[in-house]
């Protein structure tokens, strides 16, 4: 159990999350968990800015002393031309999530969701090898990008199959490597022949959306499903692959691991994903907070 903290005081670190609307964010409560638990100085708060006031509130942050802030919905795309400087693996998602305030004031533009995304793969699915077949990945939108460039800078071969083709092949494109190739969605089943891994990135199995349209039957014993959604933990996906006895991995460790790099650079501390920060936002999942 984590005991309370004190309050603030006046030299507390500041940093936060930017969205429209953001009262769906589990960002303030994960960040909370880990001041908490470390006793941290520090607060992190939700901010919702309506997109024509973007521009403004990134330009005010450093006056008001914050670090940073993380980006979600719909401010992710906008926010890249907002920063003073993006890096290299932002450039490539085409997004930014994660704003880092330096001393100067300066803003720089990350995206850490694609290493969210590999430190959970790895996590829950410690016998992947990205040698060990071709990743199949489900979706073409900005998690899909996000998750291909992680695939892609561990050494995978990508396949891509999204029900709009076009979509799939301006991915592949604008990432301009031989090592993704685009499949029709009337062909997905056939794709996963020989994978192993199966990464859905879209809302498909969402709670309130229809379930994902996958036959797992091709993929060998060995194979991996990964599924970004966590709501709810398990999707008909996860659980396809369950009755299986495939190895599976579900998205709140991805939600987890991509908040460790702000938080680091935002707090002075690396934060630890163990099972007590797991086992607290899936309690706060199922009571609704």
């Amino acid at each position: 159990m984590i005991e309370p903290r004190p309050s603030i005081s006046g030299g507390a670190r500041l940093a936060g999350v930017i969205g429209w609307p953001i009262s769906h964010s589990r960002s303030p409560r994960l960040h909370g968990y880990w001041l908490a638990r470390y006793n941290l100085d520090a607060a992190y708060v939700p901010m919702e800015v309506h997109p024509d006031d973007l521009a403004d509130a990134l330009a005010v942050l450093p006056k008001l002393g914050f670090r940073g802030v993380n980006v979600t919905v719909p401010h992710k795309e906008s926010a890249m031309a907002l920063v003073d400087r993006v890096d290299d693996t932002a450039r490539r998602i085409g997004a930014v999530n994660t704003i880092v305030i330096d001393a100067a004031g300066r803003r720089l533009g990350l995206n850490t969701d694609a290493f969210g995304f590999m430190a959970n793969l790895r996590d829950q699915a410690p016998l992947w090898r990205p040698d060990g077949g071709p990743a199949v990945v489900v979706g073409a939108g900005g998690a899909a990008r996000a998750v291909v460039v992680g695939l892609l800078d561990a050494g995978a071969e990508v396949r891509i199959i999204n029900r709009t083709r076009t979509r799939a092949d301006a991915l592949a494109r604008d990432l301009g490597t031989p090592h993704i190739t685009v499949h029709d969605w009337e062909d997905r089943n056939a794709a996963l022949r020989g994978a192993a891994l199966v990464v859905n990135t879209t809302t498909l199995g969402m709670a309130g959306q229809p379930a994902l349209d996958l036959d797992l039957a091709p993929l060998p014993g060995t194979a991996v499903v990964a599924d970004i959604v966590y709501t709810p933990l398990w999707t008909p996906l996860l659980k396809a692959a369950r009755a299986r006895h495939l190895a599976t991995v579900d998205g709140l460790g991805m939600l987890i691991h991509q908040a460790r790099p702000g938080f680091a650079a935002w707090f002075g501390r690396e934060p630890e994903v163990d099972k007590a920060v797991r086992d607290y936002l899936v309690r706060d999942l199922e009571d609704g907070g």
